[in-house]
């Protein structure tokens, strides 16, 4: 089973994730575009969250499924647009509200936890090669917020030339874009290996 639909709390992670962002304190959404395998598409347009929803089916890639979910939405280049990812359920107000802010003079935002473990860098074998500065290094979280038109011109620009990311700023950025980093806690977890899902079930964040 995908990880998405596991049972979290009694629902669907994924659908725990999406009420997590209409609940008090969280920026109010006009609407909800929600990239899923097809086989669960029918499952998905039956969840009802009070608000416009597009279900689309999910391409090969996390990219292809984000580009699809963008696609989808009704043609208003100014409009606000929050990708998250589906496995996070923690997702905090105070810093997504600024990232939304942000992009009065920034091109891009995203929320991002600055980095406390020691780097190394590593050849094939493991051998360590250097200690990397962990200064000013910060792992990537989501939600990560541009307009819809800044998103739709990256992603057009991606599918022509080939370009393939990890994240979705990442398109910003090889646009020469500019992209604010929004420190936000821990609590904000990808839920991707069973460490992470008992932390996340057991704790609460």
């Amino acid at each position: 089973m995908p990880k998405q639909f596991r049972d979290f709390g009694g629902r669907p992670l994924l659908r725990a994730t999406i009420e997590a962002f209409l609940q008090p304190g969280m920026p109010a959404l006009s609407g909800l575009s929600v990239a899923v395998p097809a086989d669960r598409r029918e499952e998905v347009k039956a969840w009802a969250f009070g608000l416009p929803t597009w279900v689309v089916e999910g391409g090969s890639s996390r990219q292809a499924s984000v580009q699809a979910a963008l696609v989808i939405l009704p043609d208003e280049p100014e409009a606000t647009i929050l990708i998250h990812d589906a496995v996070r359920p923690f997702p905090p107000p105070g810093p997504i509200v600024a990232a939304i802010q942000a992009l009065d003079t920034w091109d891009g935002a995203l929320l991002g936890e600055e980095s406390t473990d020691t780097l190394k860098r590593v050849d094939s074998e493991g051998q360590v090669l250097e200690t990397v500065s962990r200064k000013d290094i910060f792992r990537a979280q989501t939600p990560q917020v541009a307009l819809l038109g800044t998103w739709r011109r990256a992603f057009d620009w991606a599918a022509k030339t080939g370009f393939q990311a990890t994240d979705d700023v990442s398109l910003l950025e090889a646009l020469g874009l500019r992209v604010l980093m929004l420190p936000a806690p821990a609590s904000n977890l990808k839920i991707t290996t069973p460490e992470d899902w008992n932390r996340a079930t057991e704790c609460g964040c």
